[in-house]
């Protein structure tokens, strides 16, 4: 489903990434955790292109794209389109109601009628339990509300894959569930989700695999309890020990 071979990021003379070999099975959950700075959303905006890579190759369902050579933006805008991004702020239109944020793709970018697209982001919203919110602006909602009309707006993409960094982040902590409740009914319906949190409960819970990050590398990866009951690499066992 999606395979990353030896990927490679550097900002000016900083290696951020440094040579990431990761493989994702469709219709899995894997969460990425680590320390601030250990290159974890690089990554994820790598895989959506937002970041170019410096080097590597990303496949996501049979469609690659090899930083080792030129790459087109035509080829990156239609690789985009495999991925739904949910971000640590909601990055909402403010000026637009909840429904017309998650119109906005379909129409702009994929060329949907209106009525088609309309119909569809009211079937997303009421998915993420904000059907009587429709009609309001983004500053009339809470930042838990925002959030879901984020992932609304990144699934009317019809994304093959769905990539969350840190979606709760900047939410008070009694939001915080109910963006995790529909990232786990996500989960439960087979989409395949890379997430990026500091939620580990959620990740215990939830993930197929748990990946542990640190200095641009892959320190460690396994099944969620091997992770945290049995963790193999000392700087992970040091890292789960800081969060107790």
């Amino acid at each position: 489903m999606i395979s990353i071979k030896g990927l490679y990021k550097q900002f000016d003379q900083l290696e951020v990434l440094k040579g990431i070999d990761l493989e994702v099975e469709k219709g899995k959950v894997v969460v990425i955790i680590g320390p601030s700075g250990s290159g974890k959303t690089t990554l994820l905006r790598c895989l959506n292109v937002l970041e170019t890579p410096t080097k590597g190759v990303i496949s996501i369902e049979g469609n690659s794209l090899d930083f080792s050579k030129n790459v087109s933006k035509k080829h990156i805008a239609s690789f985009r389109r495999l991925t739904g991004m949910v971000f640590q702020s909601y990055n909402l239109f403010p000026h637009k109601t909840a429904i017309e944020n998650v119109m906005e793709g379909p129409i702009i970018v994929k060329g949907e009628g209106k009525a088609s697209a309309r119909k569809k982001a009211q079937g997303l919203l009421e998915k993420v339990g904000l059907g009587d919110k429709m009609t309001y602006y983004p500053a009339q909602l809470s930042g838990g509300q925002q959030q879901r009309v984020g992932i609304a707006r990144a699934l009317a993409m019809e994304p093959k894959v769905m990539l969350f960094d840190e979606p709760t982040s900047a939410l008070d902590p009694e939001l915080v569930g109910e963006v995790l409740k529909v990232m786990k009914d996500l989960a439960q319906e087979g989409m395949t989700m890379i997430v990026v949190t500091h939620e580990m409960r959620f990740a215990q819970e939830v993930a197929d695999e748990v990946v542990f990050m640190d200095g641009g590398v892959v320190v460690e990866r396994n099944k969620p309890e091997e992770i945290f009951n049995h963790p193999k690499e000392e700087r992970t066992r040091k890292f789960l020990n800081m969060l107790q």
